[in-house]
């Protein structure tokens, strides 16, 4: 019994952790910005960047440490070759058969002074395994090749800056987006009550004889077209979800609930504190070419550094052995029997070594190097003059999203005006129906104006919005301020 006890409460929590976390998750901006930095294949993919740099720096720093290689081999000649030699060499190397005469004539050659002979040192099968050390003593390329690496390392840092500046913006607007939508949302439901209410005083006018059939069907048509609106809307309201959910890499199956209010949005700001400490370096875009630039400079001490000498040092250790058979290589005993090649030994593998120094020094490679760096300072003339390009592109967009910026301001306060009188007239057309001294068709149109008024206001709202965002991302404002200090 205490078993089944323990049991059902472990399904109990487990069903109950469960429903936890089929509930909807809150995040407000900050949270959907970090999420989406954590989680975005963007953010991802940048990340990755930065781990491929870092192996980089490694693989580079390998180069200079000792560099160890092994080699082995078997090799069977099914035909010697010959070699050619004078007589008396020949007979030097025993190159004469029982009756003193040569192994192999050659003909044509006269009085058989050049015989081609067999070695009598090689065998047909041999073997050889060895071991080699190399070790760079000095090159100029290494070093530069060392900087370039963290140079590297700092482009894929920069890069990744600039990825996660472009997802905040394009969580930001998105999570507006929602939040718009939600405003939105909640103003449908009090037109609706309001419309809704309007249409059961106009009915009850009209049972008691003070209101027109026509004024009931009136209405009864404004609030139909309003709870229509509404369901369309309510559909685009699940699409921004679905938007914000894919900029944040967020499980789309899964609820989420934006929480924030637009009240809490400042949207004043003037355009004087954006320029105040305004620098060019601010921003990721221009840091990127920066460093561009620091690796094109590394790319010409590259390339100058191919006509300096370079220092290495070397070991070898090897074994060797030979035989007349492939078998022979592996055994430790001699295949040979006694006597039939005087001199020849056991056969067994023999060791030998060597050490040295290896210095490479360029004298003359024809114009390549030379043509290979005019080739190079070129590239980094044109990385200055992109840095230009850069300075004007950011000047327009400085003083287009500033345009942009101050239009949705004026904008946002003439709409917002505009919904407050709409409001005023819709509210005293409404009394004054009741009363009996104003038409339905009048409420009607005051509605409608009021709805108007307010979709133009909230669409000035997110538009103002949105222009703010492009404005801190101009200014080079998106990032944290620890993200954008140079890198040591």
């Amino acid at each position: 019994m205490k078993r089944v006890f323990t049991i059902l409460t472990a399904l109990f929590f487990s069903a109950v952790a469960w429903a936890q976390q089929e509930q909807s998750a809150s995040f407000t901006l900050e949270q959907c910005i970090q999420y989406a930095l954590d989680n975005s294949i963007a953010a991802k993919n940048a990340d990755l960047d930065k781990q491929i740099a870092k192996a980089k720096v490694n693989e580079t720093v390998g180069i200079g440490l000792p560099q160890i290689s092994g080699s082995a081999s078997i090799v069977h000649n099914q035909k010697l070759q010959r070699f050619f030699a004078y007589y008396p060499t020949a007979q030097a190397f025993g190159g004469l058969d029982e009756n003193k005469q040569p192994l192999l004539n050659i003909p044509g050659l006269g009085d058989k002074d050049v015989v081609a002979l067999q070695s009598p040192f090689q065998l047909k099968s041999s073997g050889t395994a060895s071991a080699t050390i190399n070790q760079i003593l000095f090159s100029g390329s290494y070093l530069v090749g060392l900087k370039a690496s963290k140079t590297y390392t700092e482009l894929s840092q920069r890069n990744s800056d600039q990825t996660d500046q472009d997802i905040i913006v394009q969580v930001t607007k998105a999570y507006y987006g929602v939040l718009i939508n939600k405003e939105r949302k909640t103003l449908f439901d009090d037109n609706i009550a309001r419309v809704d209410s309007l249409l059961r005083n106009t009915s009850a006018l009209n049972q008691n004889g003070f209101a027109e059939k026509i004024d009931v069907d009136r209405v009864k048509v404004n609030l139909n077209n309003l709870q229509s609106e509404r369901d369309k809307f309510l559909n685009l309201i699940d699409l921004s979800i679905q938007l914000l959910k894919f900029q944040m890499n967020y499980p789309q199956e899964q609820q989420i609930d934006v929480v924030g209010s637009i009240q809490d949005l400042t949207l004043n700001t003037s355009i004087d504190t954006y320029k105040e400490g305004f620098d060019y370096k601010n921003r990721p875009d221009y840091k990127v070419l920066e460093v561009n630039k620091k690796l094109q400079e590394l790319n010409i001490k590259n390339t100058n550094a191919a006509n300096m000498p370079s220092l290495s040092a070397f070991a070898t250790l090897g074994y060797s052995t030979q035989s007349p058979n492939v078998s022979g290589v592996f055994k430790t005993n001699s295949p040979f029997k006694n006597g039939e090649y005087p001199g020849v030994g056991p056969d067994t593998w023999y060791n030998y070594s060597q050490y040295g120094v290896n210095l490479s020094v360029p004298i003359f490679s024809g114009l390549q190097r030379h043509y290979r760096t005019q080739q190079e300072k070129l590239k980094l003339i044109q990385i200055d003059n992109n840095f230009g390009r850069l300075k004007q592109s950011v000047d327009f967009e400085i003083t287009q999203s500033a345009v942009n910026y101050n239009n949705a301001l004026k904008s946002l306060s003439a709409q917002k005006e505009n919904q407050q009188l709409a409001t005023n007239i819709a509210h005293v057309t409404k009394v004054k129906y009741e009363q009996g001294v104003g038409s339905s068709l009048e409420v009607t149109d005051a509605e409608n104006s009021l709805r108007t008024a307010q979709t133009n206001y909230y669409a000035a709202l997110y538009d103002a919005m949105v222009a703010k965002v492009d404005l801190d991302k101009a200014y080079g404002r998106i990032l944290p301020a620890s993200t954008t200090t140079n890198s040591k």
